[in-house]
């Protein structure tokens, strides 16, 4: 799919990946275009799905979740039923912000961000262990973030 991208799209990419308030107006400049060209460009890429939506990155210490959580699960039994319904189930649970199927020791790699360890500790013993398939737990507590972005070199 990415062959349907000439160098004008994928700066737009870069652009609103990096900024995604720039107006077409102010992307237009950049360019060196008009504005109903970059329009109709940036409404092709949110189409073809290049452009899965527009978020706002929040600041978890101003919001008083300080405490990230990365988590590894290795599950009991592997059929396709069972992991299915671990997937099902960590998308019904909230704190969790990322996860992802894993190939290696573990099965699934969760990333979660609490207010404390008390919290963590609450909704390890309330939620995860409601989850039956769960064989292996293990937990690792960030110290500091060294790095965090949402972009990637295009």
């Amino acid at each position: 799919m990415v062959e349907k991208l000439d160098n004008v799209d994928l700066t737009i990419l870069k652009i609103l990946q990096n900024d995604s308030k720039k107006t077409t107006k102010e992307i237009a400049a950049t360019l060196n275009m008009t504005v109903s060209p970059v329009y109709e460009r940036i409404k092709r890429l949110e189409n073809d799905g290049f452009i899965k939506k527009y978020v706002a990155l929040l600041d978890k210490k101003q919001l008083n979740y300080p405490v990230t959580v990365i988590c590894m699960v290795s599950l009991r039994y592997h059929n396709e039923g069972f992991i299915d319904k671990f997937e099902e189930q960590i998308k019904e649970l909230p704190e969790v912000q990322e996860c992802f199927h894993m190939a290696g020791k573990v099965d699934f790699f969760l990333k979660i961000n609490m207010k404390s360890l008390d919290d963590y500790h609450d909704f390890v013993r309330v939620k995860l262990s409601n989850i039956s398939n769960i064989g292996i737990l293990e937990s690792y507590f960030v110290l500091k973030e060294i790095k965090q972005s949402t972009e990637f070199v295009i």
